[in-house]
């Protein structure tokens, strides 16, 4: 089957390596001039299936409205809103129930588990070889943030994950460059989750899927999707004019712009940007840094050791523009990073090297993306994973890919179709 992707996300080349390795002739459009250069350029690059959540959960508008006004929020509202963000907003509102809640909670861990189950396999049998290291910590300030995370643990206890509850002295064993000067009371232990370079695995996976026979098409932009040929792509390559190419499915994986493709064909998928911020720095003493990867839980920041680099990503921010970088946002990560690891990167003013980062999640209201059939003949969808695309997007693919085939997925994939939505 000739297939086109839209996109080369971390999504959209999972997707384009397991229609290629299934055999399918795979053209992969994407309007960047390289892979993974949005959403999964500098991401925080945890992979922990167990810590995925939807954002829509009960309590969850009375803690972002608390937050609004406090200097180092982990969520934040800029204006201006536009009306479909405005209307995103109300949707994610409706879902903070406990039963959808629960209900999307579970459909998310059942794809992330599967999808870190592919993503291994994918790096065994390629021979990929990444920046990545092992273990996952949750680091906890006082008994408060102790309290606050218990419910997320019951979730952990259910789903079978292995995990430790750690005091401060064990927690300084697992990570021994943590700052002597900053007391906290312990912090959760996931051994099996950890931390990757999401880029560079896109990168690698980019070439594995070329070898298999697809084609990537860069600096291309496709216009919005015609409902009489929904399969027939109007694309523009560089300066040149548009161009219309025939196929036999389309696969749309191109982050929130893929609402405006999708929507002359009466579909009206409520994705919103919900930006996140990072900084990555050199590291300027092995011994100071990190081994792998943490979470402070209080300011829902995390800190990784991607090779001889260090990274602060946090914050999740709707609304305003997208090339504005909100100092506050960014003076959090620093705070962070100097609480925990004073010392550990190259920092100063001097240093050209620290690279300062903003990027648009796609995300859907409910948390879950959607895969699968469109509900129009020859589109599919990969879309809406936020800020758990690098942790979703192997299982995802493989998902589609199974769909696209006719075969039966290895998951359940109940409530993760265009049917959720629609519903």
């Amino acid at each position: 089957m000739k297939v086109a992707v839209i996109g080369a996300g971390i999504v959209g080349v999972t997707t384009a390596y397991e229609l290629a390795s299934d055999g399918h002739d795979v053209t992969v459009f994407e309007r960047h001039g390289a892979a993974a250069e949005e959403s999964s350029f500098a991401n925080a690059g945890v992979v922990a299936p167990g810590y995925v959540t939807p954002w829509a959960a009960p309590g969850m508008p009375g803690k972002v409205l608390r937050h609004l006004l406090g200097r180092h929020a982990p969520v934040r509202v800029s204006l201006p809103l536009s009306t479909q963000e405005l209307g995103w907003m109300w949707r994610w509102w409706r879902a903070c129930n406990l039963e959808t809640y629960r209900a999307n909670r579970a459909r998310l861990q059942r794809l992330a588990f599967y999808s870190r189950e592919r993503l291994h396999w994918l790096t065994d049998s390629l021979q990929l070889e990444y920046d990545r290291s092992p273990g996952y910590l949750v680091l906890l300030r006082s008994e408060k943030d102790q309290r606050l995370v218990q419910p997320g643990l019951e979730v952990l206890r259910e789903a079978g994950v292995s995990f430790h509850e750690i005091d401060a002295e064990t927690t300084r064993a697992v990570e021994p460059a943590l700052n002597p000067d900053t007391r906290f009371l312990g912090a959760i232990h996931l051994p099996e989750d950890g931390a990757a370079n999401c880029r560079q695995f896109a990168l690698l996976l980019k070439d594995a899927a070329r070898a298999a026979g697809a084609r990537f098409e860069f600096n291309t932009t496709v216009q919005p999707l015609d409902r009489a040929s929904p399969a027939q792509l109007v694309v523009r390559r560089g300066d040149g004019g548009p161009q219309q190419v025939g196929f036999h499915a389309v696969v749309v994986c191109g982050g929130a712009e893929s609402a405006d493709l999708l929507r002359p064909l009466g579909l009206r998928l409520p994705l919103a940007r919900v930006h996140g911020y990072s900084i990555s720095a050199p590291i300027r003493e092995p011994l100071n840094a990190p081994r792998s990867a943490l979470m402070d839980e209080r300011f829902k920041v995390a800190i990784t050791r991607l090779g001889q680099r260090v990274r602060v990503a946090g914050s999740a921010e709707i609304g305003g523009s997208a090339g504005r970088k909100r100092k506050a946002a960014l003076q959090t990560l620093y705070k962070v990073l100097h609480d925990w690891f004073p010392g550990a990167a190259q920092l100063s003013n001097s240093c050209t090297a620290v690279q300062e980062w903003k990027g648009a999640r796609p995300m859907l209201p409910d948390g879950p993306p959607v895969l699968g059939a469109s509900g129009v003949p020859g589109v599919w969808v990969n879309l809406g994973h936020g800020s758990s695309g690098w942790t979703l997007a192997c299982g995802s693919a493989r998902v589609v890919a199974d769909l696209m085939a006719g075969h039966e997925p290895l998951l359940d994939i109940e409530g993760l179709g265009m049917e959720r939505l629609l519903g």
